[in-house]
């Protein structure tokens, strides 16, 4: 079966962006170093935006994900940096009820229950699905979520979206690995326990 992987940037204080949202790569709290997009691209290549992809030459299909899961607020980021379907390599869910599905588009527009199009998704064959964000639809997929990979800046913000964002609801992950980059960031990967 497939996994459902949450593979995200966070700092240590557990928050994907700043209190504002929006897309917080290349912020003084989320920098972007070489080490980190020499780890990508030899790891996961395919969680690179369409037009990164392009740029670097990377081609071809994933390493882990051909599948990638969106709440609307993430989307809607891509939406503004003028890109309607920013992973047009992978198969592209969105989580919404109230966006309009672009005929278009290759974007598929989900309304209904998260969870049960995430098991869905989760029997048919493939690779593994990815959430990219946000920390709404990752506290509403969690009861599915069989792994994190954890891009860990080393900084503290005080406040933001939180990595999950939702109501009290515990779960136990086990750490599988860890790689230490030389800039400070980490990548660390929990299975659910």
């Amino acid at each position: 079966m497939r996994k459902l992987v949450y593979y995200v940037a966070t700092t240590l204080d557990g928050h994907i962006a700043g209190p504002g949202g929006g897309d917080p790569t290349g912020e003084s709290y989320f920098p972007v170093p070489q080490d980190l997009v020499e780890h990508i691209v030899a790891e996961y290549p395919e969680t690179l935006p369409g037009p990164a992809r392009a740029a670097m030459g990377i081609e071809g299909p994933g390493k882990h994900f051909d599948t990638v899961l969106e709440g609307r607020a993430s989307f809607e980021i891509g939406l503004r940096a003028g890109l309607p379907d920013a992973y047009p390599h992978l198969r592209h869910l969105v989580f919404s009820s109230g966006l309009e599905a672009d005929p278009a588009s290759e974007v598929e527009i989900v309304r209904g229950d998260p969870l049960e199009r995430v098991r869905e998704l989760k029997a048919e064959d493939g690779l593994d699905i990815w959430i990219v964000g946000g920390g709404t639809l990752a506290h509403a997929l969690l009861p599915e979520i069989d792994r994190l990979v954890l891009k860990q800046s080393p900084s503290v913000i005080g406040s933001g979206v939180p990595l999950f964002n939702g109501p009290f609801a515990p779960h136990v992950f086990k750490p599988v690995g860890t790689v230490e980059l030389d800039s400070g960031v980490r990548v660390i990967t929990l299975d659910r326990a």
